[in-house]
């Protein structure tokens, strides 16, 4: 098992940065996992934004960050951060991390685990 939890949200605005964390806890090592990251904005549908394999190696983006959001872990700190650049209004949503998808890494249902989201707000 794992728990997950992320900091790093806020106000910006539009042009601006954020860097959201997620720091893991629990038995389970936490470079065993790939990770993930979503989003969902108030009425509408988790949406994928990214994700990293267990070593880093490899990163995963949804065509709407890609370029201006970046990935990455520390698994010496259980550490998964979201770099985010260029924030847009669109980009207002609630941020989330997730772990150790079962199949496919695009879909929430895949994850077996959960933080508990990080608001992020872009001004116009």
């Amino acid at each position: 098992q794992v728990q997950l939890a992320e900091s790093g949200g806020g106000l910006v605005q539009a042009g601006g940065s954020l860097r959201l964390s997620c720091a893991a806890s629990g038995r389970t090592p936490f470079s065993s996992y790939t990770m993930g990251w979503f989003r969902q904005a108030t009425g509408k549908e988790r949406e994928f934004i990214g994700a990293v394999t267990w070593n880093g190696m490899s990163t995963y983006y949804a065509d709407s960050v890609k370029d201006r959001f970046t990935i990455s872990r520390d698994n010496a700190k259980n550490t998964v951060y979201l770099q985010m650049n260029s924030l847009k209004p669109e980009d207002t949503a609630v941020y989330y991390c997730s772990a150790d998808p079962s199949d496919s890494i695009y879909y929430s249902k895949s994850y077996k685990y959960w933080g508990q989201g990080t608001q992020v707000t872009v001004s116009s």
